[in-house]
């Protein structure tokens, strides 16, 4: 079995920060988004994986990812040339999963628990696929399936009327027959192949579809917001690790992990929260389910529940909550503390409060 995680796409609903990157490799809790699909994958025993992406795209996820030998897999890279939609771009992955069954991974989601137990199941049955599926309370702004007798027999997206409430999560498994769905189907009326569609013509030709329910949290990071919860998910799962320096006036509690070359001076961290290497953290707080990036320098300021990506400087801030902020940002005030800011901001921004 081989696997294809889906990156193309230009991030629309993370813009600023996808301007200057892609949405894959914003950091969540240290990690690119990514990272936590491919070892998704490689817990799985999948070998060889696919990264498909956008042209514009393809050398930034190339030094970030590499080959995939420090996941123990094989990366190839696969280049979906227009944004033709989510069947579209597994089509583009024909050549390379050949005629092995294989799964899809939206790059941008996160399953709490893998997709392990997904795979076996798979392995075991005589499906031609198998879509996961999660329990929503509203499930109109998503794609529905309904079942019966342990199978799928129709699927929607975005229903008035939902037959069920049971989502359809970005990962799949499918046998050779689906590119043979997707060449039979029309695109929609976002001129796009939609992967429902394709699913909805292996169930009308009768090929056989089923669901796999899943077990702990699922979190699709299209939004900043989701960003940030997805940021305390993970983070709910640290254990306490500290590698860093920390001064004799500096406070702890809770779960807190501290890099190597870090550096707390007279400080108050109260976890869970990371640090990454080469931090500095003076004379501030930083407060729950925050993650702040390698070589970030925060001084005089007070964060919590955000995102501080790599090189940014945060000097003289008061109070900094929910906020997700981007690589090499500096943001710095003068003398008047407001009570609280909140931030969307892209690489290489700079902010003055006056």
């Amino acid at each position: 079995m081989k696997a294809i995680i889906l990156c193309a796409g230009e991030g629309t609903r993370m813009r600023p920060l996808t301007y200057t990157g892609a949405k894959h490799l914003i950091p969540v809790a240290n990690k690119p988004v990514i990272f936590y699909s491919i070892e998704a994958v490689a817990q799985a025993g999948i070998k060889e994986l696919g990264i498909v992406v956008s042209p514009h795209r393809e050398e930034e996820f190339k030094l970030t990812l590499g080959d995939g030998s420090q996941w123990g897999v094989k990366i190839s890279y696969i280049l979906q040339h227009q944004p033709k939609g989510l069947a579209h771009a597994v089509s583009c992955a024909q050549e390379f999963v050949g005629r092995e069954p294989f799964l899809v991974y939206l790059g941008d989601n996160l399953l709490e628990n893998g997709v392990t137990d997904f795979v076996k199941e798979f392995e075991r049955g005589d499906a031609n696929a198998s879509i996961v599926l999660y329990e929503v309370p509203d499930p109109r702004s998503f794609g529905v399936a309904q079942l019966q007798d342990g199978r799928v027999i129709r699927v929607i997206e975005k229903p008035k009327e939902p037959p069920s409430n049971l989502a359809i999560v970005g990962v799949y498994l499918f046998d050779e027959k689906i590119f043979e769905a997707i060449r039979e189907i029309k695109p929609s009326w976002r001129d796009e192949l939609e992967i429902t569609d394709a699913i909805q013509r292996l169930i009308d030709k009768g090929y056989r579809v089923t669901p796999h329910l899943v077990r702990g949290w699922w979190k699709d990071v299209g939004k900043p917001e989701d960003m940030l919860h997805a940021n305390r998910l993970l983070l709910e799962r640290i254990t306490t690790q500290i590698e860093g320096t920390l001064d004799s006036c500096s406070q702890v509690a809770g779960r807190v992990q501290i890099a190597p070359g870090a550096q707390i001076t007279n400080s108050e961290l109260r976890g869970p929260l990371v640090i990454g290497e080469g931090a500095v953290i003076e004379d501030s707080f930083i407060g729950p389910f925050t993650a702040i990036g390698p070589r970030v320098t925060i001084r005089h300021s007070e964060i919590e529940y955000s995102i501080v990506m790599e090189g940014s400087i945060i000097e003289g801030i008061g109070r900094i909550d929910h906020s997700l902020i981007g690589r090499n940002v500096q943001i710095s005030k003068k003398d008047r503390r407001p009570e609280a800011l909140s931030f969307v901001l892209a690489d290489n921004s700079q902010i003055k409060l006056i």
